[in-house]
């Protein structure tokens, strides 16, 4: 029987050079005669079908049943959808009626955007006035690319919670010999997803403070899933010893190091294949699928304890101070369609020249604006978004009914003899509380679960509220707003009037809780084919929720072609066009000192920065 392999290319961000790794390893492997699946479960921004171009012969929308309307003939205004809904997605508001007796009557108001289809709602539901229909949540593509097996999926716009059931549609398309996962960048759930269940999980990095920063979150991820990572370096142009002590220090083996070299930059920035083009990069693609495969067929597992929040029964769960009405501040959010576009060092350098203002940093996934503005804390708190479910197996009586209607997949039998197990899988579950609702025997223990951390700080330049998700956690959205929320705390405890967003990249469920109500939102882009594509996906994600926007080009002189191709989209899209901004190793050398790099330089890259900033204040002040 043919062996089946499942590899995951994973990062802690976006932009280390994932894709990159996981689309030149695919093209070597193949030419050394393995059956290749590449299997891309970015669903958010899926780039690898612009490097491997495939031909799509099957196309599938993927559907699921969801809440739709509340039917308001049966509705009596009871309020339990909106009491059992997790996600923030169901309100009930008082609505006067104009007839003769001037009443208000309850109406239950529902946030399409926030759900996540687990039905919860429509089990407590009296009168049942929940209607489900089937809704799409996006596409899977199928085809072939040469002789590799290629699928990927797309997300549907402001479909932020479904990323997790397309990754899985995904990895159905798994088969014989090697299969490599391109996975989604970050530590939350679509990440879990798609690392979960694999033979080996690559994690690319590159040897900045962000990136060693990122690393940490990600071996933390992968090892709370029980998958010992290995690393390989992009960009490896070493300015300390950093990266190299952690990983000694953590066990980890680097499996290879590529060249911080601006031709591969030029050649990706094309859509095109390095092992193609330049023969040594296909030399060290060999060596490193020699090694791949070798230990995939290992099956690795962590071998170290993963970074873990305190002990459960220390948490003083604390919430976000309520923001008085009418008080909002003004909010620039700075996001882009994938991560490592240079999104932070702007929002940094705008804090910098702003002086006194709020920042807050809505990446929760993997925070690095604290590695620039250096906060000092002053509040702390921990992050409860959903609940834990335990089956009492002495309660049990095995009905079957928690697993008929989990809608994640999340509860599995065994059986031992004539005597059938319910469990729960953890890392499936989304802390819904369907099955709690329909266990006859209240069998379902449950306690709240913590999904992370708050913080209120004090830069040098002013407050921040910031977070941090904790490893292969849940509910990223919600502590997204928690932190808006925050910052608005902030805004007003301090007499200031304006917050910067350090916004969550791709297009999911944090971007849109990064995105919704603010002022002005820029999209930070790079002069690539995967730029264009992210960039285009993230525009109609703004559209949607009709915010005010422009772009801004980062790095343009590594492709000026490229970069004149983004600002014709920008005027089609009648989006406002302000500006390029070069290609400057400034940038990451003000990282190595802890300083936005206004504060370390005066170069043409931060001339052009301070000239971008007093175009955004326009929408400020």
């Amino acid at each position: 029987m043919k062996e089946i392999l499942k590899i995951a290319v994973s990062s802690g961000k976006g932009g280390t050079g994932k894709t990159f790794v996981a689309t030149n390893l695919t093209v070597v492997l193949a030419e050394e005669g393995y059956s290749l699946q590449y299997l891309d479960c970015d669903v958010e921004a899926p780039n690898g079908h612009l490097f491997l171009k495939p031909v799509f012969d099957r196309k599938e929308e993927i559907k699921i049943v969801s809440p739709s309307f509340v039917d308001e003939k049966k509705c009596i205004g009871c309020g339990k959808c909106a009491k059992v809904c997790h996600y923030n997605a169901i309100a009930v508001v008082n609505r006067r009626v104009a007839d003769e007796h001037n009443l208000s009557k309850k109406k239950v108001l529902f946030f399409k955007e926030l759900c996540h289809a687990c039905g919860a709602c429509k089990l407590v539901c009296p009168t049942g006035a929940i209607v489900e229909e089937e809704r799409s949540i996006g596409i899977l593509r199928c085809g072939k690319a040469d002789r590799i097996y290629f699928c990927d999926s797309l997300l549907k716009t402001a479909e932020g919670g479904m990323s997790p059931r397309l990754v899985r549609k995904v990895k159905e398309q798994i088969g014989k010999g090697i299969n490599i996962f391109d996975s989604p960048p970050g530590v939350a759930c679509p990440v879990v997803e798609t690392v979960k269940d694999t033979d080996l999980c690559i994690l690319v990095t590159d040897p900045t403070p962000f990136g060693v920063n990122d690393l940490k979150l990600a071996v933390s991820m992968a090892r709370s899933i029980g998958q010992e990572p290995v690393v390989v370096v992009n960009r490896a142009d070493y300015k300390d010893s950093v990266l190299k002590d952690y990983c000694r220090k953590e066990g980890l083996e680097i499996i290879a190091e590529i060249p911080d070299d601006r031709k591969i930059a030029e050649i990706y920035s094309e859509g095109e294949i390095v092992v193609k083009k330049l023969s040594v990069y296909r030399e060290l693609f060999k060596k490193l699928s020699q090694r791949v495969v070798e230990l995939a067929r290992k099956k690795r597992k962590a071998e170290r304890p993963q970074y873990a929040l305190k002990d459960k029964q220390v948490f003083n769960l604390s919430f976000s101070p309520k923001v008085p009405y009418g008080n909002k501040p003004k909010e620039l959010v700075v996001i882009s369609g994938k991560g490592g576009t240079g999104k932070t060092s702007l929002v940094a350098s705008f804090t910098a020249l702003a002086a006194n203002i709020v920042v807050a940093d809505c990446d929760v996934d993997a925070s690095d604006l604290h590695l620039v503005l250096a906060p000092e804390i002053k509040e702390h708190g921990y992050f409860s978004g959903s609940v834990s479910v335990e089956i009492e197996q002495e309660k049990c009586t095995g009905c079957g009914r928690c697993k008929e209607v989990c809608r994640f997949s999340a509860i599995y039998t065994h059986v031992s003899g004539e005597q059938k197990k319910f469990f729960i899988d953890p890392i499936a579950c989304e802390g819904c509380g369907a099955c709690v609702l329909v266990c006859p025997q209240a069998a379902m223990k449950t306690e709240d679960a913590i999904n992370g951390e708050w913080f209120i700080s004090q830069t040098r330049f002013g407050p921040m509220s910031h977070a941090r998700l904790g490893a292969a956690e849940e509910n990223s959205g919600k502590l997204v707003t928690l932190v808006r929320n925050n910052a608005c705390y902030l805004a007003n405890k301090n007499g200031l009037e304006k917050v910067i967003i350090d916004g969550a990249p791709g297009t999911g469920c944090p971007v849109i809780s990064s995105l919704t109500g603010a002022d002005y939102a820029l999209v930070v882009t790079e002069p690539t084919v995967s730029g264009i594509h992210d960039m285009q996906r993230v525009l109609k994600l703004i559209h949607h929720f009709k915010i005010t926007s422009g772009v801004v080009v980062n790095k343009y002189d590594l492709n000026r072609e490229m970069a004149e191709k983004i600002k014709n989209i920008v005027f089609r899209e009648r989006v406002e066009f302000l500006g390029f901004l070069p290609y400057a190793k400034e940038v990451t050398e003000a990282q190595f000192k802890g300083l936005s790099v206004v504060e370390y330089t005066n170069t043409e890259v931060t001339k052009k920065i301070k000239s971008l900033w007093d175009k955004l204040k326009v929408y400020l002040y």
